[in-house]
């Protein structure tokens, strides 16, 4: 496993679990948690010296938290890092909130705390609360050892979030498709110029670029290894960013990502070139990129289930 110092000389590794879609006993979003496979992916993960554990309040239906919390507890608190996350929609009271999160996690403090997927029409939300202040407060206290946010939003609201000047790490979508059609590169440069380190969500773009369709899939070098692994490796070899999440469901994924994340390999100019192409080539036939995230859903006044939506939409865009 490959490791970044982040500060502090905490070392942190390169791939960090994604507790968002851990193994399931029924499919759908907010399924019932398969607790044993759960184990399996997290004892494995432990054992090739994964280190960072990344949830937050909503995850599987408020599940997600419980479930690493128990899992993590057999293992030493200080050989592991466990991200978590402030959702200001799901409850605005975040002392109550805070609270319940090391409840439920079983910890006396949460290593890495984050605001949850800001945008720019929640951005004020989180600003006019008192929770930056607060949180603020919990990590003079040694309750939070890191303080940072997680975004979806647009390179201005980043660099007027920023402006705030106590953050510790921020965490964006970042992956060769949003790298090249959209604004993770700018968002990335932003956090370069401000030397904030990056952690990043959605590498494979909620497996989009693990499942390329025939025509993109014929521009990769035949090299054996998966488009997952291609996305991943673009990720984790751009300088400044420290932990690359990957929300892996089986076991199959787990070890394929920890074997990619083992290794250094450098994409060749070539290489990035082809990405690129790829990315074009996407970009022609999805009408609509979602990474199944769902927290549009929250927003919804009608209750849509969006994500199902688009995909339907993109299939028709496709077919058409």
């Amino acid at each position: 496993m490959r490791y970044e110092i982040f500060k502090d000389n905490v070392k942190l590794s390169k791939l960090g679990l994604g507790a968002m879609r851990l193994p399931q006993t029924e499919p759908g979003f907010a399924g019932p948690i398969d607790e044993p496979k759960a184990q399996e992916v997290i004892d494995y993960c432990m054992a090739h010296g994964v280190n960072y554990y990344d949830t937050a309040y909503i995850y599987h239906g408020g599940k997600s938290e419980v479930v690493l919390g128990r899992a993590l507890s057999k293992y030493p608190r200080d050989g592991f890092y466990i991200a978590d996350k402030f959702n200001v929609q799901a409850n605005p009271d975040y002392e109550a909130q805070f609270s319940e999160q090391l409840n439920r996690l079983q910890i006396e403090y949460i290593d890495f705390y984050l605001l949850h997927g800001i945008t720019d029409l929640t951005a004020r939300d989180y600003e006019a609360c008192g929770c930056i202040s607060y949180f603020q407060e919990q990590k003079r206290m040694g309750k939070i050892k890191y303080l940072g946010f997680s975004f979806h939003g647009t390179p201005n609201c980043l660099r007027e979030l920023l402006k705030h000047n106590c953050w510790d790490f921020v965490q964006i979508q970042l992956n060769y498709f949003d790298w090249y059609q959209g604004t993770a590169k700018q968002q990335y440069e932003i956090l370069k110029e401000h030397d904030i380190p990056v952690i990043v969500m959605e590498p494979v773009h909620g497996g989009m670029l693990a499942n390329l369709p025939e025509e993109c899939l014929q521009l990769l070098p035949e090299t054996g290894v998966s488009p997952a692994t291609w996305a991943l490796r673009f990720a984790m070899n751009l300088p400044g960013v420290a932990v690359v999440l990957s929300g892996m469901s089986d076991m199959r994924q787990t070890t394929e990502n920890i074997n990619t994340a083992a290794f250094e390999y450098p994409l060749t100019d070539e290489e990035l070139s082809k990405l690129e192409k790829i990315s074009n080539m996407l970009r022609k036939k999805i009408a609509v990129p979602c990474t199944g995230c769902r927290y549009c859903c929250d927003n919804c006044p009608q209750g849509l289930d969006i994500p199902s939506l688009l995909s339907a939409y993109n299939d028709y865009r496709d077919e058409a």
